[in-house]
């Protein structure tokens, strides 16, 4: 049914308890987990106008690649295949044309993320998603892992 899985993710909790759920179903379907994370450089401009873009901009790929290397061990503990992607741009249109040019099956991702200053609110990205991607998604609240 499922032969590949999106998983996008900011390392918050919320994601993590989507983790389980995608990693469940990959588990299930034998399918591969590809996890993406998003760096969302937009906002920085506005919430760090003295630190150089280029800098923060790093400091977020770097970060990213962190979050995507703490989700392919746990996904590998499971025994699931997973590829991990660091993106940059519009989360919600990051994640949709991930799941298109990958040819996703389904979309597992969190309901809300970090909030603060330099993280993006999952959870007006989830509904965008959810509104625009082809692939089935499967949103999970935090509570429910």
């Amino acid at each position: 049914m499922y032969s590949h899985i999106l998983f996008p993710t900011d390392g918050s909790d919320c994601a993590d308890a989507a983790l389980d759920h995608a990693i469940e179903h990959a588990r299930t379907y034998d399918a591969t987990l590809m996890a993406l994370y998003v760096a969302d450089v937009r906002e920085v401009g506005y919430a760090a106008p003295a630190l150089s873009l280029e800098r923060v901009r790093e400091a977020l790929l770097e970060s990213g690649e962190q979050v995507l290397n703490r989700v392919a061990e746990r996904a590998r503990e499971a025994g699931v295949e997973v590829e991990t992607v660091v993106s940059e741009g519009t989360p919600a249109s990051e994640i949709i044309r991930h799941a298109d040019e990958q040819e996703a099956d389904l979309v597992v991702m969190g309901t809300h993320g970090r909030s603060g200053i330099d993280r993006y609110l999952i959870g007006s990205v989830a509904e965008r998603v959810v509104r625009g991607s082809d692939a089935p998604v499967l949103t999970v609240r935090q509570e429910s892992a």
